[in-house]
């Protein structure tokens, strides 16, 4: 048996209904699907319970973390905390299974390898017709660079615990896993002898101006360099100094009842002051912070001391103010619910963290 885990949240439902159609024509039926609802919107959360009940061989697990970061890692490690098989899949849900595919895992199956596999990727127009697998064209093939679908002795990805966390955002998460399997002398192979998946094309998802969700503008690079390090020092453990794959839906439960407020505005001694006094040292208590701009921010009398050679207040623009606290959020606190809102327009974040 193979635990196949598909991570989700906010997507088009066809892609995923596409997927899940192809891996019922599967010619073994020794697998299970683990689909990981990572803070759906209440419109898609709606629609995707009435689509992933239709699938006998689909578990669903919706986390309440609409306003936090996107973590593929996180997703992931809550299904491998549960995973009862002796080996998981990491697939996606944009992409069509070849009705062998299952039967292809268990020839590839072994507890001291781990193999990754080649995709074709299909064009627009061809994503949108309704073939057998064989009948489709592919426009191109990924290549060894490409680390995303991998098959892992569960046991395996468990000794090193799972996916590390520390990855929000995108990018870099299962390069990470590779390295560090790497790292400690385990065998990882890509596997292209054969095409058994297909990506379905699907346009870029790009972060509207009127989007309040979680957003960290340099998270892509930082993913990428803190990648370049795991590999120089030889890392092999992930997530050691936190419990990797939990979630406790109490915790955001409790998230309604507030014990402390607190106001800052964009002055960089109180966002300074408010992360080292408040966010890292409160323990177990509901906190809510809102950050609004100073009312000397970029003004007139500043501008003037600054030229005068007088001392004036110094200030974070709000896009650092929201890099901060995020940083926070991830280094320090990632485990933790949270609730988070940056109005880029308004120049206002909101925080709601339970401690």
């Amino acid at each position: 048996m193979i635990t196949i885990v598909l991570t989700y949240r906010n997507r088009a439902l066809q892609s995923l209904e596409n997927c899940l159609d192809s891996l019922t024509r599967q010619t073994s039926k020794e697998f299970k699907v683990v689909l990981v609802d990572y803070g759906s919107i209440l419109e898609y959360e709606k629609k995707l319970r009435e689509l992933a009940a239709k699938y006998d061989f689909v578990t669903l697990i919706r986390c309440k973390t609409t306003h936090q970061l996107w973590c593929k890692s996180r997703a992931i490690n809550i299904a491998l905390k549960q995973c009862d098989t002796p080996c998981f899949f990491v697939g996606d849900i944009d992409m069509l299974y070849h009705p062998a595919f299952v039967e292809a895992l268990k020839e590839l199956e072994d507890e001291k390898r781990v193999t990754y596999l080649q995709v074709g990727f299909l064009s627009e127009s061809e994503s949108k017709e309704k073939k057998n697998f064989v009948d489709y064209e592919i426009n191109f093939k990924s290549n060894s660079e490409a680390t995303g679908m991998t098959l892992y002795p569960t046991a395996l990805l468990k000794a090193i615990n799972g996916y590390d966390e520390y990855y929000n955002g995108w990018g870099s998460e299962d390069t990470d896993v590779h390295v560090r399997l790497r790292n400690g002398g385990h065998d990882v192979k890509f596997y292209s002898d054969s095409i058994l998946m297909l990506h379905q094309w699907h346009s870029k998802h790009y972060r509207k101006t009127n989007d309040l969700t979680p957003f960290h503008t340099e998270l892509e690079q930082i993913n990428a360099s803190y990648l370049t390090f795991v590999e120089q020092v030889g890392r092999v453990k992930a997530n050691v100094d936190f419990e990797w794959g939990a979630y406790n839906e109490k915790d955001y439960e409790a998230l309604t009842t507030i014990d402390q407020a607190y106001s800052i505005s964009n002055r960089a001694a109180e966002v300074f002051a408010f992360v080292n006094a408040i966010l890292l040292v409160e323990k177990k208590v509901v906190i809510k912070l809102d950050v609004k701009k100073h009312k000397d921010y970029r003004s007139q009398k500043q501008k003037v001391k600054s030229v005068l050679g007088k001392k004036t207040m110094a200030f974070l623009d709000f896009e650092d103010v929201n890099n901060r606290i995020l940083d926070c959020m991830i280094n320090q606190l990632r485990g933790k619910a949270y609730k988070y809102q940056y109005d880029v327009k308004k120049q206002t974040i909101s925080l709601i963290v339970k401690l």
